[in-house]
Protein backbone atom coordinates (compact mmCIF):
# COMPACT_ATOMS: atom_id res chain seq x y z
CA UNK A 1 0.00 0.00 0.00
CA UNK A 2 1.35 3.42 -0.44
CA UNK A 3 -0.04 6.31 1.53
CA UNK A 4 0.34 9.46 -0.97
CA UNK A 5 0.51 12.86 0.67
CA UNK A 6 -0.29 15.53 -2.10
CA UNK A 7 -0.35 19.10 -1.41
CA UNK A 8 0.73 22.91 -2.51
CA UNK A 9 4.08 23.56 -2.25
CA UNK A 10 4.79 24.21 1.86
CA UNK A 11 2.44 22.42 2.98
CA UNK A 12 4.10 20.24 5.41
CA UNK A 13 4.28 17.39 3.75
CA UNK A 14 7.51 16.10 4.11
CA UNK A 15 7.41 17.45 7.72
CA UNK A 16 4.84 14.88 8.31
CA UNK A 17 5.55 12.09 6.50
CA UNK A 18 8.56 11.84 7.76
CA UNK A 19 6.82 11.69 11.18
CA UNK A 20 4.21 9.05 9.94
CA UNK A 21 6.40 6.00 8.87
CA UNK A 22 7.16 5.98 12.74
CA UNK A 23 3.51 6.08 13.34
CA UNK A 24 2.53 2.70 10.71
CA UNK A 25 4.14 -0.44 11.15
CA UNK A 26 6.57 -1.37 8.47
CA UNK A 27 6.46 1.82 6.52
CA UNK A 28 9.11 3.40 4.22
CA UNK A 29 9.90 6.95 3.08
CA UNK A 30 10.34 7.59 -0.94
CA UNK A 31 10.10 11.05 -2.11
CA UNK A 32 10.08 11.21 -5.81
CA UNK A 33 11.88 14.49 -5.98
CA UNK A 34 15.05 12.55 -5.81
CA UNK A 35 14.06 10.46 -9.13
CA UNK A 36 13.80 13.94 -10.44
CA UNK A 37 16.78 15.47 -9.12
CA UNK A 38 18.44 12.42 -10.47
CA UNK A 39 17.41 12.72 -13.99
CA UNK A 40 19.10 15.93 -14.11
CA UNK A 41 22.06 13.90 -13.77
CA UNK A 42 21.08 11.20 -16.04
CA UNK A 43 19.19 12.99 -18.94
CA UNK A 44 21.09 15.15 -21.75
CA UNK A 45 20.96 18.88 -20.16
CA UNK A 46 19.27 20.19 -23.47
CA UNK A 47 16.29 17.73 -22.59
CA UNK A 48 16.47 19.04 -19.34
CA UNK A 49 16.30 22.06 -20.20
CA UNK A 50 13.53 21.64 -22.34
CA UNK A 51 10.52 21.72 -18.87
CA UNK A 52 10.80 23.81 -16.18
CA UNK A 53 9.02 21.06 -13.84
CA UNK A 54 10.71 17.80 -14.00
CA UNK A 55 7.25 16.00 -13.58
CA UNK A 56 6.46 17.37 -17.28
CA UNK A 57 9.28 14.77 -18.21
CA UNK A 58 7.05 11.08 -19.08
CA UNK A 59 10.20 9.44 -17.69
CA UNK A 60 9.75 10.79 -14.08
CA UNK A 61 6.49 9.70 -14.32
CA UNK A 62 7.23 6.23 -15.46
CA UNK A 63 10.20 6.01 -13.22
CA UNK A 64 8.13 6.87 -9.98
CA UNK A 65 5.41 3.87 -10.27
CA UNK A 66 8.74 1.59 -11.18
CA UNK A 67 10.45 3.04 -8.08
CA UNK A 68 7.80 2.63 -5.99
CA UNK A 69 6.74 -0.96 -7.25
CA UNK A 70 10.29 -2.37 -6.94
CA UNK A 71 10.88 -0.28 -3.20
CA UNK A 72 7.71 -2.43 -2.17
CA UNK A 73 8.63 -5.61 -3.60
CA UNK A 74 11.99 -5.13 -1.64
CA UNK A 75 10.76 -4.13 1.60
CA UNK A 76 6.78 -4.49 1.78
CA UNK A 77 4.39 -3.24 4.03
CA UNK A 78 3.65 0.31 3.15
CA UNK A 79 5.41 3.26 1.42
CA UNK A 80 4.71 6.72 2.60
CA UNK A 81 5.26 9.18 -0.65
CA UNK A 82 4.76 12.94 0.01
CA UNK A 83 4.84 14.79 -3.54
CA UNK A 84 2.63 17.35 -4.78
CA UNK A 85 0.82 16.54 -7.79
CA UNK A 86 -1.40 19.50 -9.41
CA UNK A 87 -2.47 18.43 -12.64
CA UNK A 88 -4.56 15.90 -12.88
CA UNK A 89 -3.65 13.29 -16.13
CA UNK A 90 -0.04 13.04 -13.98
CA UNK A 91 -1.98 11.81 -10.80
CA UNK A 92 -4.30 9.59 -12.92
CA UNK A 93 -0.88 7.95 -15.07
CA UNK A 94 0.99 7.29 -12.04
CA UNK A 95 -2.03 6.17 -9.69
CA UNK A 96 -2.99 3.96 -12.57
CA UNK A 97 0.46 2.83 -12.88
CA UNK A 98 0.28 1.74 -9.62
CA UNK A 99 -2.94 0.23 -9.63
CA UNK A 100 -1.78 -2.29 -12.31
CA UNK A 101 0.78 -3.17 -10.15
CA UNK A 102 -2.47 -3.89 -7.67
CA UNK A 103 -0.83 -1.58 -5.53
CA UNK A 104 -3.22 0.30 -3.54
CA UNK A 105 -2.88 4.29 -3.25
CA UNK A 106 -4.63 6.04 -0.26
CA UNK A 107 -4.62 9.96 -1.50
CA UNK A 108 -4.11 12.33 1.62
CA UNK A 109 -4.23 15.97 0.65
CA UNK A 110 -2.94 18.35 3.48
CA UNK A 111 -4.63 21.91 2.88
CA UNK A 112 -3.66 24.33 5.53
CA UNK A 113 -5.36 28.22 5.61
CA UNK A 114 -3.49 29.94 2.16
CA UNK A 115 -2.01 32.51 4.93
CA UNK A 116 -0.36 29.63 6.66
CA UNK A 117 0.33 28.29 3.75
CA UNK A 118 1.81 31.75 2.63
CA UNK A 119 3.59 32.23 5.87
CA UNK A 120 5.50 28.75 5.68
CA UNK A 121 7.06 29.68 1.84
CA UNK A 122 7.88 32.99 3.43
CA UNK A 123 9.96 31.18 6.55
CA UNK A 124 11.78 28.22 4.58
CA UNK A 125 15.35 28.25 4.57
CA UNK A 126 15.72 25.41 2.11
CA UNK A 127 19.06 26.98 1.34
CA UNK A 128 20.67 29.02 4.46
CA UNK A 129 24.46 29.92 3.22
CA UNK A 130 22.50 30.68 -0.69
CA UNK A 131 19.82 33.41 -0.09
CA UNK A 132 19.33 33.47 -4.11
CA UNK A 133 18.19 29.98 -3.61
CA UNK A 134 16.30 30.20 -1.12
CA UNK A 135 14.67 33.41 -2.65
CA UNK A 136 13.80 31.24 -6.00
CA UNK A 137 12.68 28.53 -4.46
CA UNK A 138 10.07 31.07 -2.31
CA UNK A 139 8.93 32.68 -5.68
CA UNK A 140 8.70 29.50 -7.35
CA UNK A 141 6.11 27.86 -4.11
CA UNK A 142 4.37 31.36 -4.46
CA UNK A 143 3.84 31.01 -8.58
CA UNK A 144 1.98 27.78 -8.15
CA UNK A 145 -0.56 28.63 -5.54
CA UNK A 146 -3.24 29.63 -8.00
CA UNK A 147 -2.62 26.01 -9.94
CA UNK A 148 -2.88 24.27 -6.26
CA UNK A 149 -6.00 26.66 -5.94
CA UNK A 150 -7.19 25.17 -9.34
CA UNK A 151 -6.55 21.94 -8.99
CA UNK A 152 -8.47 21.92 -5.73
CA UNK A 153 -11.73 20.67 -6.56
CA UNK A 154 -10.53 17.52 -8.75
CA UNK A 155 -7.94 16.56 -6.01
CA UNK A 156 -10.87 16.82 -3.13
CA UNK A 157 -12.82 14.46 -5.33
CA UNK A 158 -10.59 11.05 -4.06
CA UNK A 159 -8.01 12.46 -1.28
CA UNK A 160 -9.17 12.46 2.47
CA UNK A 161 -8.33 16.04 3.39
CA UNK A 162 -6.49 17.54 6.87
CA UNK A 163 -6.65 21.21 7.64
CA UNK A 164 -3.06 21.21 9.11
CA UNK A 165 -3.36 25.24 9.57
CA UNK A 166 -3.18 24.77 13.46
CA UNK A 167 -1.30 20.78 13.65
CA UNK A 168 2.81 20.11 13.86
CA UNK A 169 4.04 17.58 11.48
CA UNK A 170 3.52 15.18 14.20
CA UNK A 171 0.47 16.16 14.89
CA UNK A 172 -0.67 15.93 11.46
CA UNK A 173 1.07 12.23 10.72
CA UNK A 174 -1.15 11.17 13.91
CA UNK A 175 -4.17 12.60 11.79
CA UNK A 176 -3.09 11.02 8.73
CA UNK A 177 -2.00 7.46 10.98
CA UNK A 178 -6.04 7.35 11.90
CA UNK A 179 -7.19 7.99 8.78
CA UNK A 180 -5.41 5.27 6.99
CA UNK A 181 -6.18 2.89 10.16
CA UNK A 182 -10.07 3.48 9.97
CA UNK A 183 -10.37 3.91 6.26
CA UNK A 184 -11.10 7.04 6.12
CA UNK A 185 -8.62 7.81 3.66
CA UNK A 186 -9.79 5.21 0.96
CA UNK A 187 -8.01 3.53 -1.29
CA UNK A 188 -8.10 5.56 -5.46
CA UNK A 189 -10.55 3.99 -7.62
CA UNK A 190 -7.91 4.49 -10.92
CA UNK A 191 -7.88 1.53 -12.62
CA UNK A 192 -5.83 0.04 -15.21
CA UNK A 193 -5.46 -3.33 -16.62
CA UNK A 194 -2.64 -5.14 -15.63
CA UNK A 195 0.59 -4.61 -18.10
CA UNK A 196 0.94 -7.03 -20.76
CA UNK A 197 3.52 -10.14 -20.97
CA UNK A 198 3.25 -10.15 -23.96
CA UNK A 199 1.77 -9.07 -27.85
CA UNK A 200 -1.93 -7.94 -27.49
CA UNK A 201 -4.82 -7.84 -29.74
CA UNK A 202 -6.90 -4.47 -29.46
CA UNK A 203 -9.93 -3.55 -31.10
CA UNK A 204 -10.78 -0.12 -30.79
CA UNK A 205 -14.55 1.33 -32.27
CA UNK A 206 -15.42 4.56 -34.31
CA UNK A 207 -18.45 6.21 -33.36
CA UNK A 208 -19.42 9.25 -35.29
CA UNK A 209 -22.19 11.75 -34.80
CA UNK A 210 -24.68 13.42 -37.41
CA UNK A 211 -21.63 16.02 -38.49
CA UNK A 212 -19.02 12.71 -39.33
CA UNK A 213 -17.14 14.24 -36.55
CA UNK A 214 -15.41 10.89 -34.44
CA UNK A 215 -16.07 10.11 -31.03
CA UNK A 216 -12.62 10.21 -28.50
CA UNK A 217 -12.52 9.19 -24.70
CA UNK A 218 -9.82 10.48 -22.14
CA UNK A 219 -8.64 7.34 -20.58
CA UNK A 220 -7.18 8.26 -16.86
CA UNK A 221 -4.52 6.04 -16.71
CA UNK A 222 -2.34 6.76 -19.20
CA UNK A 223 -1.80 9.85 -21.22
CA UNK A 224 -3.83 10.99 -24.69
CA UNK A 225 -7.05 10.35 -26.03
CA UNK A 226 -7.83 6.87 -27.50
CA UNK A 227 -10.90 5.43 -29.37
CA UNK A 228 -13.35 3.69 -27.47
CA UNK A 229 -11.85 -0.37 -26.97
CA UNK A 230 -9.32 -2.39 -25.57
CA UNK A 231 -7.32 -6.06 -25.41
CA UNK A 232 -9.46 -8.84 -27.01
CA UNK A 233 -9.64 -11.68 -24.44
CA UNK A 234 -8.73 -15.00 -25.00
CA UNK A 235 -10.88 -16.76 -27.62
CA UNK A 236 -13.34 -13.67 -28.35
CA UNK A 237 -13.73 -12.84 -31.60
CA UNK A 238 -12.23 -9.27 -31.94
CA UNK A 239 -15.70 -7.15 -33.10
CA UNK A 240 -17.62 -8.98 -29.86
CA UNK A 241 -14.88 -7.09 -27.67
CA UNK A 242 -15.50 -3.74 -29.64
CA UNK A 243 -18.85 -4.21 -28.75
CA UNK A 244 -18.12 -5.15 -25.24
CA UNK A 245 -15.90 -2.67 -24.60
CA UNK A 246 -17.96 0.04 -25.94
CA UNK A 247 -20.67 -1.12 -23.66
CA UNK A 248 -18.41 -1.18 -20.77
CA UNK A 249 -16.51 1.92 -21.40
CA UNK A 250 -19.45 4.36 -22.61
CA UNK A 251 -22.35 2.56 -21.86
CA UNK A 252 -23.44 2.07 -25.35
CA UNK A 253 -24.85 -1.01 -26.84
CA UNK A 254 -24.29 -1.56 -30.09
CA UNK A 255 -26.95 -3.59 -32.00
CA UNK A 256 -25.06 -4.52 -34.96
CA UNK A 257 -21.84 -6.13 -35.33
CA UNK A 258 -19.45 -3.49 -36.60
CA UNK A 259 -17.24 -3.36 -39.79
CA UNK A 260 -13.43 -3.87 -40.26
CA UNK A 261 -11.71 -0.91 -41.40
CA UNK A 262 -8.06 -1.44 -40.76
CA UNK A 263 -5.61 -3.77 -39.33
CA UNK A 264 -2.61 -2.04 -38.49
CA UNK A 265 0.56 -3.69 -36.54
CA UNK A 266 1.97 -1.89 -33.75
CA UNK A 267 6.06 -2.83 -33.35
CA UNK A 268 7.37 -3.72 -29.91
CA UNK A 269 8.31 -0.62 -28.07
CA UNK A 270 9.54 -0.78 -24.60
CA UNK A 271 8.31 -1.25 -22.06
CA UNK A 272 5.18 -1.95 -24.17
CA UNK A 273 4.68 -5.05 -26.13
CA UNK A 274 2.84 -4.33 -29.47
CA UNK A 275 0.75 -6.43 -31.51
CA UNK A 276 -2.37 -6.27 -33.90
CA UNK A 277 -4.57 -3.05 -33.68
CA UNK A 278 -7.85 -3.21 -35.48
CA UNK A 279 -10.50 -0.81 -35.97
CA UNK A 280 -13.99 -1.03 -36.64
CA UNK A 281 -16.73 1.19 -37.68
CA UNK A 282 -19.41 1.46 -35.22
CA UNK A 283 -21.35 3.87 -36.89
CA UNK A 284 -23.57 6.65 -36.58
CA UNK A 285 -24.67 7.74 -32.69
CA UNK A 286 -28.18 9.92 -32.80
CA UNK A 287 -27.86 12.57 -30.67
CA UNK A 288 -30.59 11.19 -28.14
CA UNK A 289 -27.80 7.94 -27.98
CA UNK A 290 -25.19 10.30 -27.25
CA UNK A 291 -27.12 12.33 -24.27
CA UNK A 292 -26.74 8.49 -23.19
CA UNK A 293 -23.33 7.72 -23.16
CA UNK A 294 -21.97 7.36 -19.35
CA UNK A 295 -18.39 7.77 -18.17
CA UNK A 296 -17.09 4.63 -15.74
CA UNK A 297 -15.02 7.92 -13.37
CA UNK A 298 -12.26 5.31 -12.74
CA UNK A 299 -11.20 4.68 -16.04
CA UNK A 300 -12.15 7.94 -18.41
CA UNK A 301 -12.69 11.24 -17.40
CA UNK A 302 -14.29 12.80 -20.43
CA UNK A 303 -15.78 12.43 -24.31
CA UNK A 304 -16.04 14.65 -27.39
CA UNK A 305 -16.88 14.56 -30.67
CA UNK A 306 -14.15 15.92 -32.76
CA UNK A 307 -12.97 16.71 -36.54
CA UNK A 308 -9.85 14.73 -38.33
CA UNK A 309 -8.47 17.86 -38.03
CA UNK A 310 -8.97 18.62 -33.94
CA UNK A 311 -7.84 14.50 -33.84
CA UNK A 312 -4.44 15.10 -34.81
CA UNK A 313 -3.47 17.70 -31.98
CA UNK A 314 -5.27 15.19 -29.15
CA UNK A 315 -3.88 11.78 -30.74
CA UNK A 316 -0.59 10.43 -30.12
CA UNK A 317 1.24 9.92 -34.30
CA UNK A 318 0.39 6.53 -34.22
CA UNK A 319 -2.83 6.45 -33.38
CA UNK A 320 -4.04 9.20 -35.45
CA UNK A 321 -2.57 7.72 -38.43
CA UNK A 322 -4.12 4.56 -37.49
CA UNK A 323 -7.80 7.11 -37.74
CA UNK A 324 -6.69 8.51 -40.80
CA UNK A 325 -6.62 5.17 -42.91
CA UNK A 326 -9.98 4.00 -40.85
CA UNK A 327 -11.82 7.17 -42.20
CA UNK A 328 -10.12 7.13 -45.84
CA UNK A 329 -11.77 3.14 -45.76
CA UNK A 330 -14.73 4.28 -44.48
CA UNK A 331 -15.06 6.82 -47.44
CA UNK A 332 -14.45 4.28 -49.78
CA UNK A 333 -16.79 1.90 -48.60
CA UNK A 334 -19.53 4.95 -48.72
CA UNK A 335 -19.17 5.58 -52.05
CA UNK A 336 -18.92 1.67 -53.08
CA UNK A 337 -22.29 1.24 -51.33
CA UNK A 338 -23.94 4.04 -53.25
CA UNK A 339 -22.87 2.80 -56.36
CA UNK A 340 -24.25 -0.87 -55.49
CA UNK A 341 -27.11 1.42 -54.37
CA UNK A 342 -26.50 -0.12 -50.86
CA UNK A 343 -27.98 2.60 -48.38
CA UNK A 344 -25.24 4.21 -45.79
CA UNK A 345 -25.94 3.74 -42.59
Amino acid sequence: MIVWINGAFGAGKTSAARELIDLLPNSTFYDPELTGTGLGSLLPQKRFAEVTDFQDLPIWRRLVVDTAAALLAEVGGVLVVPMTLLRQEYRDEIFGGLASRRIAVRHVLLSPEETILRQRIAHRAEFPDDPVKTDGTGRWAYDRIETYRSALDWISRDAHTIDNSALTPRETAERIADAVRTGSAQACEIVQTPDPTAETVAAGVLLFDEHDRVLLVDPTYKPGWEFPGGVVEAGEAPAQAGIREVAEEIGIHLERVPKLLVVDWEAPQPPGYGGLRLLFDGGTLAGTDAQRLLLPGSELRGWRFVTEEEAATMLPPTRYERLRWALRARERSAVLNLEAGIPVG
